[in-house]
């Protein structure tokens, strides 16, 4: 996925509305996870990624500062994530406690 031509999201778009459900990439464009919810707005919320699991069944659910992520609508304007974080990488972070 080329995503030098999605469209950044600005700070006033960071928000559970627009977020919520939105698929995360790793480095190598596989799906690494997908946003469960956020704590707060904007630059300075973070962000819950459920990783792994199958359905939704087994996810490890991460917190996330939303800098660690780029959000960014595609050409469809659907909107997605990537992080330079790998899945392996996600899955030794602390789970997030609900």
């Amino acid at each position: 996925m080329d995503h030098s031509k999605h469209t950044p999201l600005r700070t006033d778009e960071l928000t559970e509305a627009n977020l919520d459900g939105t698929t995360v990439y790793g480095p190598d464009d596989s799906k690494i996870g997908s946003v469960a919810h956020l704590h707060g707005v904007g630059g300075n919320a973070q962000v819950i990624v459920d990783v792994g699991g199958f359905l939704g069944l087994g996810a490890k659910p991460v917190a996330l500062d939303v800098a660690r992520l780029r959000f960014m609508r595609d050409e469809t304007g659907k909107i997605h994530a990537t992080s330079p974080m790998t899945k392996d990488q996600l899955k030794e972070l602390p789970e997030h406690l609900h």
